[in-house]
């Protein structure tokens, strides 16, 4: 897989840049960022498509899922929390319910008592044996199954299906330079991330990903990834 090269390396970066994301090569963008007009017309109708197919042949799945949340771990069912999104517009990013209620708390908590956790958090964003997680909820998760939500995000049009993955406040710094690549398309459900690795790579490879895809996209490469992804979540693969 060809990479960016860095734009803090070529002194074209807007952003004040972190030194090391990614792998710096010699291959240039072939489009505007975000690609061109056409191009997001199509993708934008083939998100409608598979979005509104989910919920036409598995809204009985998603259903059972919501009720299983609030008889293990009582409501709400459907977490909420405000994501970047296209253009860097905040918007609210659905999921369903795999931590207990109180869980920034208890996530503060267990960095600021163990070391190893914090240095874990540091790198990936995320924890192998993460307290916050309840039983049923270490199940959604192995299986992506908590990302069914994100079906209704897609059709309201603040996500897409292949893009990079919702970014957090606290995570936007991460980006450095390539900030401007995250915001010039929608956030995904599924993408390079995920296929590659997911929570085995850092988040500043993560980033490094997320601007490759962005430089050169195509819709034969959104199907290749949606195509992998199901082997990927099917294998449990990378899940925490």
């Amino acid at each position: 897989m060809s990479t960016l090269r860095s734009p803090s390396s070529t002194g074209t970066g807007r952003g004040p840049g972190k030194a090391g994301i990614g792998a710096a090569a010699n291959t240039a963008p072939y489009m505007p960022l975000g690609g061109a007009p056409w191009l997001r017309r199509a993708k934008r109708a083939a998100d409608i498509l598979m979005a509104g197919s989910f919920f036409l042949f598995f809204g009985w799945a998603y259903l059972l899922i919501w009720l299983g949340v609030l008889y293990t771990s009582g409501g709400p069912a459907i977490y909420m929390q405000p994501r970047y999104g296209k253009g860097g517009r905040v918007f609210k990013f659905y999921k369903f319910r795999s931590m207990v209620a109180d869980a920034d708390a208890v996530l503060a908590r267990h960095l600021r008592q163990n070391e190893a956790a914090r240095r874990e958090w540091a790198v990936y964003q995320k924890l192998e044996h993460d307290p916050r997680i309840t039983r049923f909820g270490a199940f959604l998760r192995k299986y992506s199954i908590d990302e069914f939500p994100q079906f209704w995000n897609v059709l309201k049009g603040d996500m897409s299906m292949v893009g990079p993955r919702p970014c957090m406040f606290a995570q936007k710094e991460l980006y450095g330079d390539y900030w401007d690549h995250y915001c010039a398309v929608r956030p995904g459900i599924t993408g390079l991330w995920q296929i590659s690795g997911r929570n085995e790579i850092s988040y500043r490879r993560r980033a490094a990903m997320d601007a490759e895809y962005v430089a050169h996209l195509s819709l034969w490469r959104d199907f290749v990834i949606l195509l992998k992804t199901f082997g990927v979540v099917t294998g449990a693969r990378g899940s925490r």
